[in-house]
């Protein structure tokens, strides 16, 4: 009987604990930046070592892309399929922009080992984070990024949000989104 009361009690915590998560998360896509606003500016330092600013990219659109953690396969696959799309973003103008809380040497052997070529830029401190609030996870000591997706116009304005990324076909969302907005 006791058993039975042990189970019971960890099953309705466990209840608990996931509704309470998924009301978090639910509280925190709510205050991500919406389209029109302004896309705060901002400098991180990426793979290669080199500051990247968001003014370094005026003119062009830019898909800025939150992710949570190197090397895991759910961002190896959301980064693959943005490489494999790489030409078809510079046909159109964009720029791609990886984001984590990752240092830039976690994002230097990410990209060299999956053979990257797109900035990826490093966030420990969620400065940049923060500013575009998206939500940050934390697992034990482990904390990391919501997958959040901005796209911004060549006029520095958020055009579009995706809020809840689903990585296989993110990637072409992303480039469906740009060829939409550019024929508006």
């Amino acid at each position: 009987m006791q058993r039975i009361a042990l189970w019971s009690t960890l099953a309705l915590a466990l209840i608990a604990c996931l509704f309470t998560a998924r009301y978090a998360m639910a509280a925190a896509s709510d205050g991500l930046l919406e389209p029109g606003a302004s896309a705060p500016g901002f400098t991180l330092p990426s793979q290669e070592d080199k500051q990247v600013s968001l003014a370094d990219y005026k003119g062009k659109w830019v898909v800025l892309y939150f992710y949570p953690k190197d090397m895991t396969s759910g961002c190896t696959l959301e980064a693959h399929n943005f490489q494999r799309d790489q030409a078809k973003f510079d046909a159109l103008h964009a720029a791609i922009l990886g984001v984590s809380l990752d240092t830039a040497d976690s994002h230097k052997a990410f990209c060299t080992k999956e053979n990257l070529t797109f900035k990826l830029l490093a966030d420990p401190d969620h400065k940049v984070v923060d500013e575009y609030h998206v939500p940050v996870k934390s697992m034990g000591p482990m904390h990391f990024a919501a997958r959040v997706t901005y796209l911004i116009s060549p006029a520095g304005k958020v055009v579009k949000v995706w809020p809840d990324v689903k990585v296989q076909n993110h990637s072409e969302e992303v480039l469906a989104a740009i060829q939409s907005a550019q024929k508006a």
